[in-house]
């Protein structure tokens, strides 16, 4: 599959990087919504959460640890942070590919505008 987080995946396409293991990339995001806007997705292609089989449990450990990672490299774990996966088009994704956005440097309402 060749789609654009692949390619970043992948270091074939340009991205700042905050945090990269066997597993995950994480990277700011280029059309930020908070001051701190870092996504992370797994370095395999997967088209959203839905898409994870139950035999990736790993992979989606390593995720959501590398998401609370990315909190603390980025100074956002003790005020607070939130972490969003769209799924969907009714959800809101625009790439297909699994991404988690990790949001936070300033006061996060609810319901999210």
């Amino acid at each position: 599959m060749d789609c654009i987080f692949c390619r970043i995946a992948a270091g074939s396409l340009p991205a700042t990087r905050i945090l990269e293991t066997d597993d995950v990339v994480a990277f700011r995001d280029l059309n930020p919504r908070a001051p701190t806007h870092v996504l992370v997705i797994p370095r395999l292609h997967r088209a959203s959460l839905d898409a994870l089989g139950a035999d990736e449990a790993h992979l989606a450990g390593a995720l959501l640890l590398a998401t609370a990672e990315v909190a603390r490299l980025e100074g956002v774990a003790d005020s607070g942070y939130r972490v969003v996966a769209n799924t969907g088009e009714e959800g809101g994704q625009t790439v297909d590919h699994l991404h988690f956005h990790v949001l936070g440097g300033r006061p996060l309402g609810w319901p999210p505008g």
